[in-house]
């Protein structure tokens, strides 16, 4: 057995490396190769993974359809003629008799149909809950939202029509609802979960803030926000310059409270910008001898600044900690968001420039994450919205039961292992 992961993005990646990891542990295991079409596969090559085609970072980072500017940057840059070099590696797998699985949106699934192998698909993209929640449609605020559901699904006909082919196999939906609302098209959708959950599970299984005495409770320990700015540069680095008054205006707001920041920073930023930004702010940089007895997760070499009663540390080591410990997250990332959320979590954002966190992508989230997601218009606004969430366990209470039933169970990578096998492999 071969099979052949299509992906476009870093976090598609990633989730598909979950997959695969399980794969790789079967007993009748297929030989497994990889071709991200977006970026260089990292996360491919670091499990051992090979790539069959070449590779290249594209200026736009994946989100061309956000704006033409970064379609015509890519395609200055090569974008065709990667793609081509794609396709012909995709049509040589396919004559060795290999099987295709895509993961995430129109642009793997479409590779893998034209391919001519069976295939599978894992839809990260798209979620009936951009259009609908359980209790019924959302409220249209524009007329481009009035047009996104006009075919009766987030997935368009002709995503329909690729995902209901003989030759795709199996299609795993993002959540529940949107499994549901495949199945009524004879799509081959399996309700298994979302793999982005996987190992994230929290140590402890609901805040402190949730117990009968949370008042009291509050007053007594440390705050703990988690921040997320992103995973892309150089758009993390202007989104830090945004969080940076939110936090600001949160030792404020909370001069009675200790305050512990846990800032989740990905491998491929520079931490030199976000130092420098934080030292122009007044925070101070901690001895290696202090930063030992301060560290909540485990990470050498993390970085611990101070000012006043706050605590700050950048970790790029530790991101399931910076998850499971934080009680609300600052947040201006993609899949960093969703997966705070649902551990059962608030997350509030704060608009940015993009390519990717834009105000039309923030918007969109909050329909994607329905309560569990708090937009802010200014960084200033983070503090009160903190304060009325911690004098409001009622709705702590709906903001975690949404999260958990949006995102899903841990485990599902496990579950779509033993599916591919089942559907697709065997």
């Amino acid at each position: 057995m071969k099979l052949l992961c299509l992906s476009n993005g870093h976090g598609e990646d990633a989730i598909a490396v979950r997959i695969l990891k399980e794969l790789q542990q079967r007993p009748n295991a297929p030989k497994i190769a990889a071709l991200p079409i977006v970026g260089e596969g990292q996360a491919y090559t670091e499990l051992g993974i090979p790539l069959i085609a070449p590779t290249r970072k594209m200026p736009s980072g994946g989100f061309i359809y956000m704006d033409g500017r970064h379609l015509w940057r890519d395609l200055r840059s090569g974008l065709l003629q990667l793609l081509w070099w794609q396709f012909k590696a995709v049509q040589g797998w396919k004559q060795q008799g290999g099987t295709i699985l895509a993961v995430g949106d129109i642009v793997p699934l479409l590779l893998a149909w034209l391919s001519g192998a069976p295939y599978a698909f894992v839809g990260t993209a798209k979620s009936e809950y951009y259009l609908r929640d359980e209790a019924g449609p959302l409220p249209r605020r524009s007329q481009m939202q009035r047009w996104e559901g006009w075919s009766g699904s987030v997935y368009l006909p002709w995503e329909r029509w690729l995902m209901s082919r003989k030759r795709c196999k199996a299609v795993f939906p993002r959540d529940s609802l949107t499994a549901e609302m495949l199945q009524k098209w004879s799509i081959p959708a399996f309700d298994l979960g979302n793999p982005m959950m996987d190992d994230l599970e929290p140590e402890t299984p609901r805040a402190v803030f949730y117990s009968s005495d949370a008042e009291k409770v509050e007053q007594a320990r440390s705050l703990t926000i988690t921040l997320l700015p992103g995973s892309r540069a150089p758009e993390a680095y202007a989104n830090w310059q945004q969080i940076l008054p939110a936090l600001a205006g949160v030792m404020e707001g909370f001069r009675d409270r200790t305050v512990l920041f846990l800032a989740a920073i990905a491998p491929v930023l520079s931490l030199d910008p976000l130092r420098e930004a934080l030292e122009a702010e007044g925070w101070r940089l901690q001895s290696p001898q202090l930063e030992e007895s301060h560290l909540p997760m485990d990470d050498p070499t993390a970085s611990v600044f101070t000012q006043g009663k706050s605590t700050l540390i950048l970790t790029q080591r530790a991101f399931g900690d910076c998850l499971q410990q934080g009680d609300f997250a600052l947040a201006m990332a993609g899949t960093a968001t969703e997966q705070f959320v649902g551990l059962g979590k608030p997350a509030i954002a704060i608009p940015g420039k993009g390519p990717q966190f834009t105000p039309a992508f923030a918007e969109a989230q909050t329909r994607l994450l329905g309560p569990s997601l708090i937009l802010a218009k200014q960084p200033r606004e983070v503090a009160e919205i903190v304060r009325s969430l911690l004098r409001d366990p009622d709705r702590l209470q709906l903001i975690a039961d949404n999260g958990r039933r949006r995102m899903g169970k841990p485990g599902s990578a496990d579950r779509i292992a033993d599916s591919l096998i089942e559907k697709l492999l065997e």
